[in-house]
C-alpha cells in the first residue's frame, strides 16, 4: 500500500464536473495536504478513467476508488485499467471494490444484484487468475504486479473477505463502534479505510438539515440499515427521514465534532479517515470545509 496518511477526503460525484474542473479541484486537495482522494462510483465517467485524469493533475496524491461497482465490469478489464494506472503513476492507486447495494446497482447502472458476498468473491477467484492472453502471448513467466486493492466491508462475512483477500476493508456510514469491531475482525496487519460524513461553516439547524438530507438517501438500502441495526439501531431510527440519534452519530457537524469523530475513528482502530463533506448541491464541490478542515491531514 501506498502512504496515505491519517486523513483524506472521499469525493462523490466528481464526474458530474467538466474534467478540467476535477483536475484543478484535486490539484488544490494536494496542495492542502490531504493524503488521498476516494472517487465513488461514476454516474457520468468511470472512476477507472476519472483516476487518471486526477493522478495526472496532481504529483504525489494517492488517488482511490472507494469503490468501483463489480457489476457490469469484467475481471481483466479491472485488472488492466489498474496496471495502466500503476504503469503511469507508481505508487499513487489504490483499487477499491465492492457490491454496493440493490438500489444503486439495479436502480441507478441497471444491473441485476443477487448474492454479493458470492459475486464479490468469484470475482476476486478471477480477478487473481494469471493472464490468459498474456500466457497465450508467452510473456507471462512471472507473476504480474497488482494494484493495492480494498473492499467495501460492513458485516462480519464481509470483513472476513476483506481480511483474506485483500489489504484491508472501506467502510462506509458507519461508528467508531463499528469501526473497533471491524479493526477486531480484521486483525492487526490490514488497513481500515473509514468514510466519515462531515458539515462545517454553517448554522446549526441548516447543517443539521443537510446532514438529515444526506442520511434520508441511504435509509433503504438494507445493507445499511443491517449494519445500523447491528449497532443497535431501530425502526424508530429509520424512520421520518432518519432519527436525530442516527443523523448524529453518522454525520460530524461542526469543526470541534469533526476533529473529536476523526480521533475516535483513529483510537478505535481506523489507519485512515476520509472526510466526506457535505455541500449544499451535489453538482458544486465543498471547497470551502475542504479548506478549513485540511488541518487535520497535519
Amino acid at each position: 500500500m501506498p502512504s496515505i496518511g491519517t486523513v483524506g477526503l472521499w469525493v462523490p460525484g466528481m464526474d458530474l464536473r467538466p474534467p478540467a474542473e476535477s483536475a484543478e479541484a484535486a490539484a488544490e486537495i494536494e496542495a492542502l495536504g490531504y493524503g488521498a482522494l476516494w472517487l465513488s462510483e461514476g454516474l457520468v465517467r468511470d472512476p477507472f478513467m476519472e483516476a487518471a485524469t486526477l493522478l495526472g493533475a496532481t504529483r504525489s496524491l494517492v488517488v482511490g476508488t472507494g469503490i468501483a461497482v463489480i457489476w457490469g465490469r469484467h475481471p481483466r478489464v479491472i485488472r488492466a485499467q489498474a496496471r495502466a494506472l500503476l504503469d503511469a503513476h507508481p505508487g499513487r492507486f489504490v483499487l477499491g471494490l465492492g457490491t454496493s447495494h440493490a438500489r444503486m446497482v439495479e436502480g441507478v447502472l441497471g444491473l441485476r444484484y443477487e448474492r454479493p458476498l458470492t459475486a464479490l468473491r468469484e470475482h476476486l477467484d478471477r480477478l487473481d487468475e494469471p493472464d490468459a492472453v498474456l500466457r497465450l502471448a508467452g510473456i507471462a513467466d512471472g507473476p504480474e504486479p497488482r494494484a493495492p486493492r480494498v473492499l467495501a466491508a460492513l458485516g462480519p462475512r464481509a470483513l472476513d473477505l476483506a481480511r483474506d483477500r485483500s489489504a484491508g476493508a472501506f467502510s462506509y456510514l458507519v461508528t467508531p463502534e463499528h469501526t473497533a469491531e471491524a479493526r477486531a475482525a480484521l486483525g492487526p496487519d490490514r488497513l481500515l479505510i473509514v468514510e466519515q460524513a462531515v458539515v462545517t461553516g454553517l448554522g446549526t439547524d441548516e447543517a443539521r438539515n443537510r446532514a438529515r438530507g444526506h442520511i434520508a438517501g441511504y435509509l433503504p438500502a438494507a445493507p445499511y440499515r443491517a449494519s445500523w441495526r447491528r449497532l443497535g439501531f431501530g425502526d424508530a431510527d429509520f424512520a421520518d427521514g432518519g432519527s436525530d440519534r442516527l443523523v448524529h452519530a453518522l454525520v460530524a457537524i461542526g469543526e470541534q465534532e469533526i476533529a473529536q469523530r476523526v480521533n475516535a475513528h483513529l483510537a478505535a482502530g481506523a489507519d485512515h479517515v476520509c472526510l466526506q463533506a457535505l455541500p449544499a448541491d451535489p453538482a458544486t464541490l465543498p471547497l470551502d470545509q475542504w479548506r478549513s478542515l485540511a488541518h487535520l491531514s497535519r
